[in-house]
């Protein structure tokens, strides 16, 4: 595997940090860059957006498999969501199970909203992810998607 880092001048540690400090802390790029300066790090907010821009979903996805590799999904609550869109002009029903911390596990879009869609939806989800140890259901009527 290629190294992500070797076009550049700055070392992996220092951009690890500007990405994590970006993402982790909500702070603005210009609050980042002098930060960064603080510590003796002198780089500009384009820079860092940049390395967000390129570096970001990379650090997402490592975080995400060692997340996955240490927890079992068998072992968490899921949260299902059941939300009415409109997909041009027409009005489709969008199924969501989000886990307990958040991450969006599955999500399922059917133009009828009966038992058969949601059955249909749980069973793909849990033949990917296995059995929730509780799951809870809410609602939702909006649309979206204009």
């Amino acid at each position: 595997m290629k190294n992500p880092f070797r076009c550049f001048n700055s070392s992996p540690e220092v951009i690890r940090l500007t990405v994590m400090m970006y993402i982790r802390y909500r702070l603005s790029l210009r609050q980042v860059e002098d930060l960064l300066l603080e510590r003796g790090v002198d780089i500009c907010h384009e820079t860092a957006r940049f390395w967000w821009n390129r570096f970001g979903p990379m650090f997402a996805a490592e975080i995400r498999k060692r997340r996955v590799q240490h927890h079992s999904y068998s072992n968490w609550r899921w949260h299902l969501d059941e939300l009415f869109v409109r997909i041009n002009g027409e009005t489709h029903c969008l199924w969501r199970a989000v886990d307990h911390e958040g991450e969006v596990v599955e999500v399922f879009a059917t133009k009828r909203r009966d038992r058969r869609a949601a059955l249909q939806f749980l069973k793909r989800a849990m033949k990917r992810y296995g059995q929730p140890s509780a799951i809870e259901e809410q609602l939702a009527r909006a649309t979206a998607l204009p």
